[in-house]
């Protein structure tokens, strides 16, 4: 069966269009959705992703229906191949049904994966040369050096319970929980 999906991004736009192409295209049931292409919740997707059964055929007038972003189409042509079914895209003529069709899908897959890869690499790179700068990553300490050795002072010495000195750093208890397992300030 050959199971159209037409999408559009605002409420003012409509899939008139979409929807003749994919019936011309000889789909029989076609699922209708206003929503961003960059979001995942997307209800007409979703009930229809599980309605797809072997050899079922999912079509699209064009990839950029389906999702913008490549992760998110390549995990969608995972699910729809866990399903046993098929992929078409009628303007850019992607058809995962024919050997061909699945070759072109895993080479986009294999350029996904390196640009991922690459993008690690360049992370990794950057945050190893902030750390030579001195810079380090992550969410600055709440407290400052000397509030934390006053507070490991006050607790030690038993002039302040931890929820004491967490209320009157106006922290939470578990930032002073943490603080006193270490048991000494950075």
């Amino acid at each position: 069966m050959l199971i159209g999906y037409a999408r559009v991004s605002t409420q003012d736009q409509n899939q008139t269009a979409q929807v003749a192409a994919l019936e011309l295209a000889g789909c029989e049931l076609v699922f209708q959705e206003k929503a961003s292409g960059g979001r995942w919740h997307r209800p007409e997707l979703h009930r229809l992703l599980g309605q797809l059964r072997k050899g079922d055929v999912l079509v699209v007038w064009k990839l950029d229906r389906l999702s913008r972003s490549l992760k998110d189409v390549l995990s969608l042509m995972e699910k729809i191949a866990q399903a046993g079914a098929g992929f078409r895209s009628l303007t850019e003529a992607i058809d995962t049904t024919s050997p061909a069709g699945r070759m072109l899908m895993q080479i986009v897959g294999t350029f996904a994966e390196f640009e991922r890869a690459m993008l690690r690499e360049r992370t990794l790179i950057g945050l190893d040369a902030a750390r030579k700068q001195g810079r380090v990553g992550g969410r600055r300490p709440k407290l400052k050096t000397d509030q934390q050795e006053t507070i490991l002072k006050l607790v030690e010495t038993g002039k302040k319970t931890a929820a004491d000195a967490a209320r009157l750093f106006n922290v939470h208890p578990a930032t002073i929980s943490r603080l006193l397992k270490r048991g000494k300030t950075p």
